[in-house]
């Protein structure tokens, strides 16, 4: 079967929002936990997720960069087979109100009350480093 590319990828993700973000913990454990897009779904192998600052996995970006993104579409509701992506990549923590507003969604304002102006609001980009997908039966990877 032919490999996609990831404009074609990033067609079948389109419906994906939520993604499971795992990092390593001090303790070299790894910990993973639901994160939206918040409808910025266009994708082009960068990801944007807002958290605060001072929580754990901000935490655990700081100190080792290096994560996972796990999507997952269920039959039916991409119109075919099951889609699985898994994304590796490195995380980025970003402080830039600009950069905030660019994938900043209505939806946020029930985390962050205060819009991009919510003090300890950060935003996590990741950077895909390597994106593996399984779509029925076919399979493959695509170096970002």
């Amino acid at each position: 079967m032919a490999e996609m590319d990831l404009p074609a990828l990033s067609k079948k993700m389109a419906k994906l929002d939520f993604a499971m973000l795992a990092t390593q913990a001090a303790d070299g454990t790894m910990t993973a936990r639901p994160m939206s897009n918040n409808g910025d779904v266009e994708y082009h192998g960068d990801s944007y997720f807002f958290a605060y600052r001072n929580s754990r996995k901000v935490d655990d970006i700081a100190a080792r960069p290096q994560v996972v993104l796990s999507y997952t579409g269920a039959a039916g509701m991409l119109g075919g087979p099951p889609l699985f992506v898994s994304v590796d990549g490195r995380a980025v923590l970003i402080d830039d109100k600009a950069q905030f507003e660019a994938h900043w969604t209505k939806d946020l304002d029930r985390y962050f009350p205060e819009g991009i102006d919510t003090p300890g609001v950060v935003m996590i980009k990741v950077e895909a480093e390597r994106i593996r997908y399984w779509d029925g039966g076919d399979e493959g990877e695509i170096r970002a």
